[in-house]
Order: structure tokens, then C-alpha cells, then sequence
């Protein structure tokens, strides 16, 4: 049977690269981030993470065991969303609702709908907004590093009423903040590493940022500073390079990457210099996943020998 030939039509594509190679080089790229979430606020950071880790791996295991499905926690994906989620936690949040949010993700948001690649929102980022609508109060209660007094407000905050920001604290990471946003660096590190495996691709978190950029220049203050500290703050670095290319819920178009990339800095910039809050990232992210479907019907290349010219004409 080992030399029977499987005859199949073409395109024929063999490629290593597997769906737990893609996750767990994701997984390692957020180490940075975690990292330095941990020197600065502390141990209880590293615990929220692993909380919402096994939330979401026992989450994913049992439900596919009570369901008669193949069991998936190898593949590494409820393992990335753990990593995502317990990332965008405050430091000083309860365990008892990262964990809450990592059985939302899993069950409500990825099961229901039929397992990994049927899902059409980021789970991480839907679980992120069901907790900041439940728990306001705890979503957004935050520690200075510098002075390890809890803060209420975080430079984007700062920044839309008005007061004084350090764009270098932003970039290096000394600021208030969810564990794996604020710093720049050691996003960009994590990023690097996705980019020279080939994991991700500059198209959407480059337009992202660069359309955010102008949208801020034009819209909000006129000087560069500003725009900087609005890039460098809130989870912008973060969504850009390890959820807005989430490959489930992100076009495959090369077109439609750089529409969707559009798409997200224009909402992102109508809800931070528009909007009631300060920050906008994940519900940018989420309604341009609702938006993929048509981003991709509009953008796909049309098959070859059809919709050409006809009789000469167009």
C-alpha cells in the first residue's frame, strides 16, 4: 500500500510548515512581550498568563472530549490564544476572570462555530471585549511600574485629555498598561522573529500603522511627537503584528491584507481621537474581521480565462 501513487489535480504544493509550527513560532515570538510584563509588574503577571493558558487548553480538551471530537490542544492554537489574552490583562486583575475569558474564547467564540479555521472573529479579542463590557472597573484598572501605585489612566488616556506623555518610557515599556502592551521593543523583537520565519507578512501590520500614522497627523495633533506616543501607546504594536494577521480572521489576497490593513488604521483613529476611549484596537480588529468575507470577494484575482475580453472588447 506504502507504494501506491496518490493522484490528485493541480496545484501540487508539499510544504513542512504546519499549523503547530505556525503557533508555537507565535508563542515563542510573545515571549519578549511576556517577559518584560513580568519585570515590570511582577510575578502575578506571569500567573494571569498561565491562567488564561490552561483556561483555554482545558477549555479546548474538554469540551472536544464531552463532544466526541478529535482533541486539538497539540496544534498549539488554544495555547497562542491563552498567550494573547492573558497579554492584554491588566496586572492586577482577578484570576477568576482571564479564566472566565479563556473558556468565552474557546467555547463561545472557536468551538461553537466549528473548531480552528471556522471561527470568524479573533477569540482572544472577542473574550478581551466580553470582559472590558462585564468588568470595566477591573478591565481597566492598571499598576505604574515606575511607582507600583495602581493607575487609572495610561498615556493614551493622558494623552486625550490633554496632559504631558514620554514617548521614550512609551517605546521602552515603563508605563501603565496591559502586561504585553507596553513595551515597544520587545513587541518589535517578537515581530522581527514572525517576519524572518515567514510567519506573518508586513502588508497588514505595516498598512495598519503607517494609515493609523496619517489618520493621527490629520486628525488629531499636528506634530510628530504625538503621533509617535499614539503608535507607541495602547495595544496598536501589539494587535498589529500578533492579532490583526491572526490567518483565520485576516484576508489571504494580498490586495485585500493591504485593504484590511486600511480598514484598521482609519477605525482605530475614528474610535481613539473620536471616540469616548482612549483606545480602539480590539474592536477595530474584531468588526474588520466581520468585513473579510467582502474585503476578499472584492480583492480575489480573477481565475484565468474567465471575465477576459470577449470579441475583442472589454
Amino acid at each position: 500500500m506504502s507504494k501506491l501513487l496518490n493522484v490528485s489535480s493541480s496545484p501540487h504544493v508539499r510544504s513542512k510548515v504546519s499549523t503547530s509550527n505556525i503557533m508555537y513560532d507565535v508563542a515563542l515570538a510573545m515571549v519578549p512581550a511576556l517577559i518584560w510584563g513580568v519585570i515590570q509588574f511582577g510575578i502575578y503577571s506571569l500567573i494571569v498568563v498561565a491562567a488564561t493558558v490552561l483556561s483555554c487548553v482545558l477549555s479546548e480538551y474538554v469540551y472536544e472530549v464531552l463532544m466526541k471530537k478529535p482533541v486539538t490542544i497539540s496544534d498549539g492554537s488554544a495555547l497562542v490564544t491563552g498567550i494573547i489574552l492573558g497579554l492584554n490583562m491588566p496586572p492586577t486583575i482577578p484570576i477568576w476572570m482571564p479564566v472566565l475569558g479563556g473558556m468565552f474564547a474557546i467555547i463561545v467564540v472557536k468551538q461553537l462555530y466549528g473548531g480552528l479555521g471556522q471561527n470568524w472573529m479573533n477569540p482572544a479579542l472577542a473574550a478581551r471585549c466580553f470582559l472590558l463590557i462585564s468588568f470595566a472597573g477591573s478591565m481597566t484598572k492598571f499598576m505604574d511600574p515606575v511607582t507600583d501605585a495602581v493607575a487609572g489612566a495610561t498615556p493614551l488616556a493622558t494623552i486625550k485629555a490633554g496632559g504631558e506623555y514620554d514617548v521614550m518610557s512609551m517605546f521602552i515599556g515603563r508605563i501603565p498598561g496591559t502586561i504585553g502592551e507596553v513595551s515597544v521593543v520587545a513587541l518589535l523583537i517578537g515581530a522581527a522573529y514572525l517576519l524572518a520565519k515567514k510567519v506573518i507578512s508586513i502588508r497588514i501590520p505595516g498598512t495598519y500603522i503607517l494609515t493609523f500614522a496619517v489618520f493621527a497627523f490629520i486628525f488629531g495633533q499636528h506634530n510628530l511627537s504625538y503621533v509617535l506616543a499614539e503608535v507607541c501607546g495602547g495595544g496598536l504594536i501589539f494587535g498589529a503584528f500578533f492579532m490583526a494577521t491572526d490567518y483565520v480572521t485576516s484576508p489571504i489576497t494580498p490586495k485585500g491584507q493591504i485593504v484590511f490593513g486600511v480598514c484598521l488604521g482609519i477605525l482605530t483613529g475614528l474610535f481613539r481621537i473620536f471616540g469616548g476611549s482612549a483606545e480602539g484596537v480590539s474592536y477595530a480588529i474584531i468588526f474588520c474581521n466581520m468585513l473579510v468575507p467582502l474585503i476578499e470577494k472584492v480583492t480575489l484575482p480573477t481565475a484565468f480565462g474567465k471575465g477576459g475580453k470577449k470579441n475583442g472588447s472589454k
